[in-house]
């Protein structure tokens, strides 16, 4: 293979296999044991495999296997933290003491109760666009869809703010403050995205999203996986987590399932 590759303008690849997967990340084992002369493996849609015990005690605390830690003690670099923090509070009026969200730099003494979280006062939206719109029409909704939805959550949980975390192109980001004018971003200087890089930024995105009273976010998206996790590892009711945007035309919107850690 060589070309273009989701982004990338020269991609180049040896050899190249194709696997249809659904489901836990063992199923590839077989094909990455073959006899193989390559010093490295590339898998593209990794994000979309499952660990082997996703959602048990190993997967929420660690795992000893290649000593990688997993998901409780993934915890979002500190400096990146603080920014969010301070956005949150200069510009939705939302602290940790206000929103009950108490923070232990220790992960491992985390244990909060389920329900204990408040969240500030703003609605928290992930809404993923570009390659999403084409390549999960079938769920992903229109921007009016999207609009039409985050206002009837505003309205429903009577909130005036809402903080909107998204890859939209500048046209679509300029009809959503034109439609949504409680719509708040996190907007980097030139500074600060040199500082942070793409990467920062998105963790920043995340951790404000993960402290709002209410998230919805986009179907079968990891970065909105990842704001699940955050929020019920900080003790929020999954009934203000678990939720996502319906497509269209969809008929059976089902929710995203409900991951409980197990301490």
């Amino acid at each position: 293979f060589r070309g273009w590759f989701w982004g990338y303008e020269e991609t180049r690849g040896l050899n190249v296999s194709c696997l249809s997967v659904q489901g836990s990340a063992s199923v590839v084992a077989p094909i990455l044991l073959r006899n193989t002369s390559a010093q490295s493996v590339m898998l593209d849609r990794a994000e979309n495999l499952l660990h082997d015990h996703y959602g048990g005690k190993d997967y929420w605390d660690v795992t000893l296997f290649c000593a990688l830690f997993l998901r409780r003690s993934m915890v979002f670099a500190k400096h990146l933290r603080v920014v969010g923090d301070e956005f949150r509070k200069k510009y939705l009026q939302s602290t940790d003491e206000a929103d009950r969200t108490y923070y232990k730099e220790d992960w491992t003494q985390m244990k909060v109760r389920v329900g204990s979280a408040l969240g500030g006062p703003y609605l928290g939206v992930h809404l993923r666009r570009k390659d999403f719109v084409w390549g999960h029409r079938e769920d992903v909704p229109s921007l009016q869809g999207a609009i039409k939805k985050i206002l009837s959550l505003l309205e429903m949980h009577k909130l005036d703010k809402v903080f909107v975390a998204t890859d939209a192109v500048e046209e679509e980001v300029e009809f959503l403050k034109k439609m949504l004018p409680q719509m708040v971003r996190f907007e980097p200087s030139w500074e600060e995205l040199e500082l942070y890089k793409d990467g920062g930024l998105a963790v920043i995105d995340q951790w404000i999203c993960a402290h709002a009273r209410y998230f919805i976010g986009t179907s079968v998206s990891t970065f909105s996986f990842r704001i699940h996790e955050e929020r019920e590892i900080l003790g929020f009711d999954p009934k203000t987590t678990y939720n996502r945007f319906c497509g269209e035309e969809e008929k059976d919107c089902e929710q995203p399932t409900h991951w409980k850690i197990v301490y």
